[in-house]
């Protein structure tokens, strides 16, 4: 049987009109801004209507550590929600906005696969509704008018050597990420600095629209972002540079989530766009809250592996959402198992379970699973003391996991014990022992001396109470990322440096090798993606 490509299904889907999709959930055309006839934006201003209805029970995806190209988390998301939806249940998916970075380099798009995708594919693993481009233009706004604020010698003084606010693209580049500015001209080009480029999703303001619960909280976050530091190494705000309200004022219609539809015609909230290893990887809070009033069951995904996603939508996404999730799906394969084993697997069900979190692990199947092997893995999954069910999700849309369906709606009926792992009050230092020893599993915690040096400033600042965001690789349970599996003989992560995002409301902590903007690799995925005469797109996954 030969298998039909993502674009391929997404092609040929009876992709409903945008208005059918609102009405099946209780709006109506006034309710929503159309963006062509099968995408909308909902307008933040109906959750004040939405307050009466009931809060639908949080669900999250995460996974085991996975490989370079992913195991399917959010096949998984929408898959699920979509066999939620054929047992009668109501069912809503809040997932994050695709990145063109990975979209035309390794990974490819982010909208699911196969029968278990969002649609229309084409527009959202491209430009969709220009959300990204807006945050670029706010975040880049910031970097032009910084640099005029120097240039023109305004107040407060900023010294260029300690400005900490790069620019921004949505792509690929690594020859961006360190660049020089002013060149030439006897000064009329600007003042000469170093400066660089990180990717769109890794940007302050991206975090900060997805953990805002409104406008107004938007532009007092943005106001708190640090740019850099005077002679006396005091910090400068956007608010004391002026240009938050402008800022704000780009982000207009990108903080009003997105709506379109799965492939069955489920209602799907795509907002927001993190990374998870740089930032917090999560959707908007609004969006997952506007879900959850809107539905029975909201089913959402966090970056990567649990020790990366799910602990950051824990300790950063429900703080700040003030949400309590009510179950976890730990996603499962073949091919991460043959690279990782099952301790990797047992130590993400033990992180959840320290979360007080109930799961259930999804084995999620491949055109190239043996039946044999994927029924081996169940075995062993669960002689960890979970529930564990084998899916097809890509293949067989909702059809492809009901036995999942009834497992989430059970564990969602029993109690759910979520707890933090660590309190605000502690220090900054502690947070990162913390994670790193009970979600990671390390034996401790190496702070090299430029990180205990960052640490203390950020302290002295007076954000010592703010959560943690560790970057760290997604690709092993340590801060190396040639070493799979768990390592069972200990070991130890390695904090190199510490960054304060005050307006997004976390402390960065950096671990290993990780770059705020990656490159493309040796044959992107942009080179197999055309379009022919009449406008039809080709090799987009």
């Amino acid at each position: 049987m030969q298998i039909k490509s993502d674009i391929e299904i997404a092609q040929h889907a009876g992709t409903r009109p945008i208005i059918e999709i609102a009405e099946s959930i209780g709006l109506n055309r006034e309710d929503i801004i159309p963006y062509g006839r099968y995408m909308a934006k909902i307008p933040l201003a109906i959750m004040d209507r939405l307050q009466e209805n009931p809060e639908g029970r949080l669900v999250l995806v995460t996974a085991m550590s996975p490989t370079p190209m992913g195991e399917g988390k959010t096949t998984t998301t929408i898959g699920l929600g979509q066999a939620l939806a054929k047992i009668g249940k109501k069912a809503m998916m809040a997932i994050r906005e695709p990145s063109l970075g990975p979209c035309m380099g390794l990974k490819g798009g982010a909208a699911g696969g196969g029968y278990s995708q969002v649609l229309p594919m084409e527009d959202i693993n491209l430009h969709f509704t220009g959300d990204l481009h807006a945050i670029s233009t706010a975040h880049n706004l910031l970097s032009a008018v910084l640099d005029n604020h120097i240039h023109q010698r305004n107040t407060p003084e900023i010294n260029p050597r300690h400005i900490v606010w790069k620019r921004v693209i949505d792509m690929n580049d690594r020859t961006l990420r360190s660049i020089i500015l002013g060149l030439e001209d006897q000064g009329r080009n600007g003042v000469m600095r170093e400066d660089g480029f990180d990717i769109t999703a890794a940007s302050e303001i991206m975090a900060i629209l997805c953990l805002s619960n409104n406008l107004k909280e938007l532009k007092e976050r943005i106001g708190q972002v640090i740019v850099g530091y005077d002679f006396l190494r005091k910090p400068i705000f956007v608010r004391d540079i002026g240009v938050n309200g402008a800022m704000a004022a780009l982000l207009k219609h990108a903080i009003n989530p997105n709506l379109v539809q799965s492939v069955e015609g489920v209602p799907v909230l795509v907002h927001g766009g993190p990374f998870a290893n740089i930032a917090h990887g999560c959707n908007t809070v609004i969006a997952t809250k506007m879900a959850r009033r809107l539905s029975e069951y909201t089913i959402t995904e966090a970056g990567f592996g649990a020790d990366l996603g799910a602990e950051k939508f824990f300790h950063i996404k429900c703080r700040s959402g003030n949400m309590s999730p009510s179950a976890a799906v730990l996603v499962v394969t073949a091919r991460a198992y043959a690279l990782h084993g099952i301790e990797n697997i047992r130590k993400h069900v033990d992180t959840l379970k320290a979360f007080g979190v109930p799961a259930v692990i999804s084995v999620n199947r491949f055109a190239s699973d043996v039946d044999a092997d994927l029924s081996d893995l169940k075995r062993q999954c669960e002689g960890l003391g979970v529930d564990a069910v084998i899916t097809d999700f890509r293949e067989s849309g909702g059809s492809g996991g009901l036995e999942l369906a009834e497992k989430v709606v059970e564990i969602c009926e029993g109690p759910s014990e979520f707890r933090m792992l660590y309190s605000l009050d502690a220090g900054i230092e502690e947070k990162v022992v913390t994670v790193a020893e009970k979600v990671y599993g390390a034996s401790g915690v190496e702070f090299a001396a430029q990180a205990l040096k960052d640490i203390k400033q950020i302290e002295n600042m007076g954000y010592a109470n703010l959560p943690v965001c560790i970057a760290k690789t997604q690709s092993s349970l340590t801060d190396n990322p040639k070493i799979p599996g768990f390592p069972l003989e200990g070991f130890h992560i390695n904090v190199s440096s510490a960054r304060v995002s005050a307006g997004a409301g976390f402390v960065v902590v950096f671990t290993g090798k990780i770059l705020s903007m990656p490159g493309l690799p040796m044959k992107p995925a942009a080179l197999a993606i055309d379009i022919d005469d009449n406008g039809n797109i080709s090799g987009l996954f």
